[in-house]
């Protein structure tokens, strides 16, 4: 259940559904698997899993959903060897080539008859709402992944105003400044052994380092020749390491000893107990980190 990409929206209005009537508008949209012809099917189902069929884990005021989307897999080679058989099957019979729209219709209805036959997988997005604190929290290592949930979601309770993060100052400008001059790091961020550069120019080059001493004038010759820092990997305060982009996504998250050992250290009888006790302490330790993370980029930028 520990987030391991965040895509952070802000709340440009106050989030004022109750959880009961945020349960039963998601109600309508439940999850349900594929029937034998549908393609794909989407809904939401309960973050703790079959443990309980609540569509909503509250806790703190912090409210987690879950959407879950099942697609079925026809191989693109296996339908491409019976298409092809199929066209070279009605030219012959009807001794003329088909049109580009015959074909089309034809491999629709292969892939109908195809359907029911097909391997289907599913996979769950997380997301949890911050009603105080006026985030949306998605765990996402995409911005289309974190758009299909809000879409989702929007379509369920009508409105969903939230933009993107956004900050005064640039990410990748403040990012290669740490870089060219370590004492412009704040003093509760440490730099890692990863990051990304990138020239400025449209197209430019891209160099990537890994278990790297970013220190070294090697990286620092690639700065001063006009790249830019897009990726860095950072700790912050001993409790959190992650990789922050240009973009202020956070990618491969972990939460370090000193949050484990809280969890450690608190009892829960059950799956749903050790999920309540999971959820609160990252979501409290994230309501903690993410106002910092907007001040070490200058601020939030509301226009």
């Amino acid at each position: 259940m520990w987030f391991k990409n965040l895509t952070l929206y802000r709340f440009t209005e106050p989030f004022t559904l109750p959880v009961d009537e945020l349960t039963e508008k998601l109600s309508d949209k439940r999850f349900r698997s594929c029937s034998s012809h549908d393609e794909f099917s989407m809904g939401w189902t309960s973050p703790i899993g079959n443990a309980t069929e609540e569509l909503i884990h509250a806790s703190n005021g912090f409210m987690m959903v879950c959407l879950k989307k099942e697609e079925k897999v026809v191989p693109a080679a296996v339908i491409n060897e019976m298409l092809q058989e199929k066209i070279s099957e009605k030219e012959e019979q009807e001794a003329r080539k088909l049109s580009k729209k015959e074909r089309t219709a034809l491999k629709d209805e292969l892939i109908f008859e195809l359907l029911p036959r097909a391997f289907s997988f599913s996979k769950k997005t997380y997301a949890y709402i911050d009603p105080k604190g006026g985030w949306m929290v998605v765990d996402a290592a995409s911005a289309k992944k974190a758009e299909d949930l809000l879409s989702y979601l929007r379509k369920c309770i009508g409105s969903l105003p939230v933009v993107p993060i956004n900050t005064i100052d640039k990410p990748a400008v403040i990012m290669t400044q740490w870089l060219v001059d370590n004492k412009t790091m704040p003093k509760d961020l440490v730099v890692e052994d990863e990051c990304e550069l990138r020239s400025p120019e449209e197209d430019g080059s891209i160099i990537r380092c890994k278990r790297h001493n970013l220190s070294l004038p090697e990286i620092t010759n690639h700065l001063d020749t006009g790249k830019q820092v897009i990726k860095l990997a950072v700790n912050w305060t001993e409790r959190l390491s992650f990789i922050v982009d240009e973009n202020l996504s956070i990618k491969r998250l972990k939460f370090l000893d000193l949050i484990q050992d809280q969890v450690t250290d608190t009892d829960a009888d059950d799956e749903i107990s050790q999920f309540d006790v999971d959820f609160s302490i990252m979501s409290l330790e994230l309501s903690n980190f993410l106002p910092r993370l907007l001040d070490i980029f200058g601020g939030e930028n509301k226009t």
